[in-house]
């Protein structure tokens, strides 16, 4: 009689046994390994060349802990073509693993639950993309016997993407744009993953909320409270390739700068919007728009570099800005987020991070920056976070 036809009792006593021997029951023909973390991949990078110069690969790893005890992540190896392309101590994951359904990480995870690790492999300059990658996993395990408390996984292979990556122009005109929250560290919208639908997407992988600079590089400048404080508000947004509108959302109305928002639908969490079908399943979303700017129509065929309207702070807006991202379908949340590359741009400065960015946006004062000198040209290229950017017609 097989061992598989039988319960192997070792697995009661002993749940992390990485072998059920067989000898007593008949032969096997194939061992059995213990596997407490289960790791996948649901969506498979796509390879895109960021502002820095570098090829980036952006996705999630999904960690589900089946033991009935803590499982602590130690380190996390991302492995392709046999070579470790990525490795985060624990306090690297601690920082990127988020337990499903929170907005807060922990490199701790609950028995039975299942945490996401958002990750940024960056590829060194002139490095092939490998044709697989493979995820290695250290995990301490509270539940474990003494001496089996050490634990390493292998699993998650997923081939990333190659699918064209979207080339377009910019969405806004002029000096002094900051790429806030955009790729590849923030954790406002790549982290942004959502059950839609009875799947979990992330839309906003590569979202960026554009915002503006003043000469005293300021956000705004009087009442907070007022929209036409922020110097971005009424600016106009372009259409950022030949394309056709799928979805076009208006009469929404515009929100109080500095409060944030209650009781918004899913359907209104964009505002006043247009979503733009670039072909090739790829879907260009400008939210937050003002109704009463949006010069088009579902259906309607629109050219690159046409103004499609202005910049407002409807919807799930706390400060007048021009969000935008690139997906797979016409849905804004329930599609996978996709990345682009502008055809050209210049890079003036930096921010020194998130954090003093938007303390500088709260208080009204003039957020401390970095020059670049000369300025940076950058093409094809998407922008990443915190920059300071400056955008012409092309």
């Amino acid at each position: 009689m097989r061992c598989l036809d039988r319960i192997c009792f070792a697995y009661l006593l002993l749940p992390f046994m990485m072998f059920c021997g067989c000898g007593a029951f008949g032969r096997c023909e194939a061992t059995q390994q213990m596997t407490p973390l289960l790791i996948a991949v649901n969506d498979a990078p796509v390879p895109f060349r960021g502002s820095d110069g570098l090829v980036h690969l952006v996705y999630e790893l999904w960690l589900t802990n089946m033991s009935s005890g803590e499982a602590d992540v130690e380190e996390v190896e991302v492995i392709g073509e046999g070579a470790v392309l990525e490795k985060l101590d624990a306090a690297a994951v601690s920082h990127r693993l988020q337990p499903a359904g929170l907005r807060e990480s922990s490199g701790v995870l609950a028995r039975g639950t299942q945490s996401i690790l958002f990750l940024n492999v960056v590829l060194p300059n002139g490095a092939q993309i490998p044709k697989q990658l493979l995820h290695r996993v250290k995990a301490h395990y509270s539940a474990a016997p003494p001496g089996q408390q050490e634990f390493v996984e292998s699993g998650g292979a997923t081939m990333p993407d190659l699918q064209p990556v979207v080339q377009i122009s910019a969405p806004l005109r002029g000096d002094g744009y900051i790429s806030a929250d955009s790729c590849c560290e923030s954790t406002r919208h790549m982290r942004a993953a959502m059950p839609i639908n009875g799947r979990v997407y992330v839309a906003q992988r590569y979202a960026v909320d554009w915002e503006q600079l003043d000469a005293s590089n300021r956000i705004y400048s009087g009442p907070r409270e007022k929209l036409e404080s922020y110097t971005i508000f009424g600016k106009p947004v372009y259409a950022v390739a030949d394309g056709v509108v799928a979805v076009v959302v208006t009469g929404l109305p515009e929100q109080t700068p500095g409060k944030y928002p209650t009781n918004i639908s899913i359907e209104e969490a964009d505002g006043n919007s247009i979503i733009e079908d670039l072909g090739g399943h790829h879907f260009a979303c400008y939210a937050h728009m003002q109704s009463a700017s949006i010069r088009v129509h579902r259906g309607d065929h629109v050219k690159r570099g046409q103004i499609i309207g202005l910049v407002g702070n409807s919807g799930n807006s706390v400060a007048p800005h021009l969000h935008f991202h690139v997906m797979s379908s016409e849905l804004s949340l329930a599609s996978n987020g996709l990345p682009y590359q502008i055809d050209e741009f210049k890079i003036t400065g930096a921010t020194p991070g998130t954090k003093a960015f938007d303390e500088g946006e709260e208080k009204g004062e003039p957020v401390t920056i970095t020059p670049f000198s000369p300025p940076q040209l950058v093409k094809d290229s998407l922008p990443l976070d915190q920059l300071i950017i400056s955008m012409a017609p092309q």
